[in-house]
């Protein structure tokens, strides 16, 4: 038996929901923001994982979208999308094979810090006759992956523009070392510094003489500075369209869609609840979650299928079988727990989508 079109309430717990309209909001403001800047919104579906919810941002006016991964942008190709960057290095024979072969079927971009990785990924390419488009990751603070700003950069570029197979299309950096800083002048400060480096390398490249058509960086933090910041093209936002309560703490304008639906399993005494959502269920790799539904209630511990919750006492209703709603504290790794989403509207289920990269770490 379908559940579609029944109560919110005729869902069994602990499950994924999405607020549709909220949802579609967040998309819309998004896109309201980019429509006059002179950069392109490029969404990070490490977010959602749902292709459909990729749809949903191209038809607003996104350019394509971001993967995290290759197998993350697999499963975008699959459904439709032909527009992809993975925002990471595809190293070792099986995944270049699995690179150049999806090359078949979309514009492929993806990033690059390392001199013979181009080389591995330009033989691979001419070996079946595609191209593979590529960026060269400049670490512009965050010292994890990347190649240093300036020189270094234009030497990686020169390497690309001469490897056959690939076309050299521009820089990528990610401020993600400033990104979750809570204080916004702080924050954007440091986003500013970061694509200041990244920026200038652009530009020290175009003057060898190389075109460096895409600046891509920034994300849901940041979208405000890198959005309009002078010589980026792009931006990888990609939060914002689900949102979570980390974020929504500093991006306010951008609501939490997105909850994790529980049932009250247990009440065992005045000033405490338990709900069915452990660390099986949502993440607390950035703090424990927020219950939405009870006023002064807050969740203590999170263990494997079980979340504790203090309740401000013996006022508080919930009771054994009672439903509650919980914002994810990290929307991104929280969803990858789950194989579907339900999406709501007004109160009623609407439809499910399958989280269909979930799990594709690959």
């Amino acid at each position: 038996m379908s559940l579609l079109g029944c109560p919110i309430e005729d869902i069994d717990t602990p499950a994924l929901v999405v607020d549709i309209a909220l949802m579609e909001n967040n998309i819309r403001r998004m896109s309201e923001f980019f429509a006059d800047k002179p950069a392109n919104l490029r969404p990070h579906t490490k977010t959602h994982k749902t292709p459909i919810l990729a749809h949903k941002q191209i038809a607003a006016g996104a350019r394509g979208v971001t993967c995290a991964k290759l197998g993350e942008a697999e499963i975008m190709a699959a459904a439709g999308i032909r527009d992809l960057l993975v925002a990471n290095q595809v190293v070792g024979t099986l995944k270049i094979r699995r690179l150049v072969a999806l090359a078949h079927h979309c514009e492929i971009i993806v990033a690059a810090d390392d001199a013979e990785n181009v080389r591995a990924i330009s033989d691979a390419a001419v070996a079946v006759g595609v191209q593979v488009g590529m960026l060269v990751e400049v670490d512009v603070g965050m010292q994890r992956c990347g190649v240093p700003p300036g020189q270094p950069a234009l030497d990686l570029a020169e390497i690309i523009d001469q490897c056959p197979g690939i076309l050299f299309k521009g820089v990528m950096g990610y401020e993600g070392h400033i990104i979750g800083e809570p204080d916004d002048e702080t924050r954007y400060a440091g986003c500013r510094t970061a694509m200041t480096l990244l920026t200038e390398t652009a530009d020290h490249i175009r003057r060898s003489g190389l075109d460096v058509p895409i600046v891509s960086g920034g994300g849901t933090g940041t979208y405000k500075v890198t959005g309009t910041f002078p010589g980026i093209t792009e931006v990888q936002a990609g939060s914002y369209v689900l949102m979570d309560a980390t974020y929504q703490k500093r991006i306010p304008e951008f609501d939490c869609a997105l909850t994790v639906y529980s049932s009250i399993v247990s009440r065992p005494s005045e000033v405490l609840a338990v709900a069915d959502a452990g660390l099986k269920t949502m993440t607390n790799d950035m703090g424990i979650q927020t219950i939405r539904d009870v006023r002064g209630a807050e969740l203590i511990r999170q263990s494997e299928e079980h979340v504790k919750i203090q309740l401000p006492g013996q006022s508080c209703a919930l009771r054994p079988g009672d439903k509650i709603h919980m914002y994810p504290s990290h929307v991104c790794t929280t969803m990858n727990l789950h194989d579907r989403i339900y999406g709501v509207r007004d109160g009623i289920l609407e439809t499910i989508w399958d989280i269909a990269a979930r799990g594709r770490s690959h």
